[in-house]
């Protein structure tokens, strides 16, 4: 059958996003240009694939058959290339991540390099967002999967725990906790403090777990984002309780990290993904290099890269709070 490995991509991204205009933008083309890929490809199969009209577009019975051994093939043969090392090199393509602000600055970087240096022609683009709006994102099929902390009673979407971070006191060097093994939330509202917004999903745990807390920190500043909040307490504005993601290792000129005690409040850290979607191939490799950090999780601490020092290793204990 004379229709090539381009037409058939074209099909696969029809099929997938419902839309010759958003397919056309995935794939870097004019709606025209795209449009003549189907139509090649649907005379070389002798068959229709797509009913067309002003308002949507929907697959025919054979369509809808067809994509699933499109699928099937394009994956396998992508796969397949991937995995030849002198040819991993040329391969190209997109991988679109949701993800937390909170896991960008100090979590990720180390990962997308080592994948970068792996498949230098695959670009890979990062929505960070809130973790509603990461939801939302994956709900829209907007990223191929997400990195967040909520998400586990989404019907339509798969949540993998990867790993289990404690909330931590932000300050810096010369701030008096700073010289503190670990600190009590009481110890904590003796100081100025600040929180990020009550839209934050970060906010809502730590408003959760102090509720019967008398002493709870009053805060005399909010932000929308955890990275934000970061950047206020580096600036020299108080101290914040933040997730331990969101801070660097130990040593920092200028940033330090206190273990926060009784309570201890963590948040678990997973993968999100829709359910029943396979990933493409290069969003496949890219998500497991992820997964494969969910056995350090079990230690109740952080993968090798961001391993927590051992005193706050000692703090995690029974009284957590997911």
């Amino acid at each position: 059958m004379n229709f090539d490995l381009g037409e058939l991509r074209a099909f696969v991204a029809v099929a997938k996003l419902g839309s010759f205009r958003a397919a056309a933008e995935e794939l870097h083309l004019s709606q025209p240009a795209l449009s003549r890929r189907i139509e090649k490809l649907e005379g070389a199969l002798g068959v229709r694939l797509f009913h067309r009209t002003t308002r949507k577009v929907d697959m025919t019975t054979v369509g809808r058959e067809f994509s699933h051994r499109a699928n099937e093939l394009l994956n396998s043969l992508e796969q397949s290339l991937m995995g030849i090392r002198d040819v991993a090199a040329h391969v190209s393509g997109e991988v679109t991540i949701a993800c937390i602000p909170s896991a960008v600055r100090y979590f990720l970087p180390g990962i997308l390099m080592a994948y970068h240096q792996r498949y230098p022609q695959i670009m890979v683009r990062i929505i960070d967002q809130g973790a509603n709006e990461v939801l939302t994102t994956l709900l829209r099929n907007e990223a191929d999967f997400g990195l967040n902390y909520i998400g586990t009673q989404e019907p339509d979407l798969e949540f993998s725990p990867i790993l289990k971070e404690p909330f931590v006191v932000a300050c810096r060097p010369e701030h008096p906790l700073a010289r503190k093994k670990k600190v009590t939330w009481d110890e904590l509202s003796a100081h100025d403090y600040m929180s990020v917004t009550k839209d934050s999903g970060n906010r809502f745990l730590l408003d959760l777990a102090l509720t019967d807390n008398p002493k709870r920190p009053r805060w005399y500043c909010e932000a929308q984002h955890v990275s934000t909040l970061v950047s206020l307490v580096e600036a020299g504005m108080g101290a914040a309780a933040v997730p331990r993601l969101s801070m660097p290792p130990d040593g920092h000129p200028t940033l330090v990290s206190v273990p926060l005690v009784n309570p201890i409040i963590t948040r678990t850290v997973g993968l999100i993904r829709r359910r029943g979607r396979p990933l493409s191939p290069a969003a496949q490799q890219l998500y497991d290099q992820l997964y494969a950090l969910a056995p350090k999780a079990k230690k109740k601490g952080y993968p090798a890269s961001t391993q927590p020092s051992s005193n706050q290793q000692e703090d995690l204990g029974p009284s957590e709070v997911r």
